[in-house]
């Protein structure tokens, strides 16, 4: 019985003994990302009066549905980005007349007002590409839903509305990469944008 006890003893102290072994939580890390190969691809839809090149890993999707109804226009569509979880949201409004032009600005403008609350920073740029297609873009920064908004637009017969959204949680720092990489492709689609008849 002695011995029992003894032995119970002794495993007992050992295992006292034994300095505790302490765990740390891991650091946050994120998954990595593979940005695809892309070569560019011409927008040329019979719906749409305009063309640009788009990239390869980008799908174009033509909306049919807008809030339980049919879209104003046909030249409504999505770019996809299905890698990235991302949609760059594109609408085309033809233009009436000057009201209805400062009409669908001030929308434009109170659809990025929306992320005001949320952004720590705004930015509007006119811009002008080298086909002579004017507009504004609107950069957003901070934890916000969308970072870039832009519109093209002739002033006289058309608009042209475009906002870059990712299905995902916003965390500025972890899709930055992604915003980066596709931001570059957006840009050269404004830069290769122009109008048809």
């Amino acid at each position: 019985m002695r011995l029992i006890i003894a032995v119970f003893l002794c495993a007992f102290i050992c295992v006292s003994c034994v300095e505790e072994q302490v765990f740390l939580p891991k650091p946050r890390m994120y998954p990595k990302v593979t940005f695809p190969e892309s070569h560019k691809v011409s927008f040329d839809e019979s719906y749409c009066e305009m063309t640009f090149e788009y990239p390869s890993y980008g799908k174009i999707v033509q909306d049919d549905y807008f809030f339980d109804g049919k879209p104003i226009h046909p030249c409504w569509f999505n770019v996809e980005f299905q890698d990235f979880q991302g949609t760059l949201h594109c609408s085309y409004i033809p233009i009436d007349d000057r009201a209805h032009y400062d009409k669908l600005i001030n929308e434009s403008f109170r659809l990025v007002e929306e992320h005001n609350s949320k952004a720590n920073f705004r930015q509007e740029e006119y811009i002008e590409n080298h086909h002579g297609v004017g507009g504004l873009y609107f950069t957003l920064g901070g934890e916000v839903a969308t970072n870039m908004q832009y519109i093209l637009t002739d002033t006289t017969e058309h608009f042209f509305r475009a906002s870059l959204y990712f299905n995902t949680k916003v965390r500025p720092d972890s899709i930055r990469p992604i915003y980066d990489f596709v931001k570059q492709d957006v840009d050269e689609m404004i830069e290769s944008f122009q109008w048809v008849e």
